[in-house]
């Protein structure tokens, strides 16, 4: 059975989504960092929790973007944001079975960037992500000691096939154990089981480099004062930092100067 969603969206700090409940449960995670009330363009990322929208990059410079950093402005379903290069709007409705964003991206032509709807959720020990099987999944340096085989120097990734790209077991979060690792898959939709509960994460852009990023923060991250956070990120591009996307790693605005792309969430399992 479908359940609806609520959301909530909080356009004066970032464009974060700060609620995403299906009336059960509140599926987004939260961090209170008093810092976050102060930011400006620029300042290294303050992590609150929820849904931050990321791009044109999240990691790299500008850390986690900068669209987070700047008050969105509000005209009755669309919120939008302007920043140096490009400006990004998005109009968010609750639909009959759930969520869907529809966003615009105008920039010159040409301009390459990375989005990531950055949702950080607030699973159980016991939550699964589920994918389709054999989906090419790339793996980033810090997963370098957890893998089969050794890391090649230099290399921005490593590549193998979900569930256990180069043998590294991901689609299971489970209790804390020191690691952080990100990962992304080539697919445009994925889906979290805990428990009795579901919710899929869709994203659709014509023309675009569609993917899938996790985050699984185990306790290893940041070194000095480690944390649990587990994300599931619907993405824009195949990398999470757009100074290291090679072709095909990165959205590119046509000649029409705009981008549209939707990102559908469902308190439902539509994965195989």
């Amino acid at each position: 059975m479908t359940v609806p969603l609520r959301f909530t969206t909080d356009p004066a700090h970032g464009g974060r989504w700060t609620s995403l409940c299906d009336g059960r449960r509140e599926w987004l995670w939260h961090r209170p960092d008093p810092a976050r009330e102060d930011v400006v363009p620029g300042d290294a990322f303050v992590d609150a929790g929820g849904l931050e929208e990321c791009v044109p990059t999240v990691r790299g410079t500008p850390d986690h973007g900068d669209a987070w950093s700047r008050p969105w402005t509000r005209d009755g379903d669309t919120e939008r944001v302007e920043c140096d290069a490009f400006t990004l709007a998005r109009t968010i409705r609750a639909t009959t079975d759930g969520v869907q964003a529809d966003y615009l991206l105008a920039a010159d032509p040409g301009y390459r960037f990375v989005w990531a709807a950055h949702a950080l959720l607030d699973l159980s020990d016991e939550a699964e992500l589920r994918a389709r099987a054999g989906t090419p999944t790339r793996v980033f340096p810090e997963a370098a000691p957890l893998l089969d085989g050794p890391w090649v120097d230099g290399a921005a990734w490593a590549e193998g096939d979900w569930p256990a790209p180069r043998g590294l077991r991901l689609d299971r979060f489970g209790p804390d154990d020191g690691t952080a690792v990100g990962a992304v898959l080539a697919v445009g939709r994925a889906c979290v089981h805990d428990g009795a509960d579901r919710l899929t994460l869709a994203v659709e852009a014509e023309g675009q480099p569609v993917s899938v990023a996790l985050w699984r923060n185990l306790g290893g991250f940041p070194e000095a004062d480690p944390y649990r956070s587990t994300g599931v990120e619907p993405m824009l591009g195949r990398t999470f930092d757009l100074a290291g996307a090679g072709p095909g790693d990165a959205a590119r605005v046509p000649a029409s100067g705009e981008v549209h792309w939707r990102l559908t969430l469902t308190a439902a399992c539509h994965c195989p």
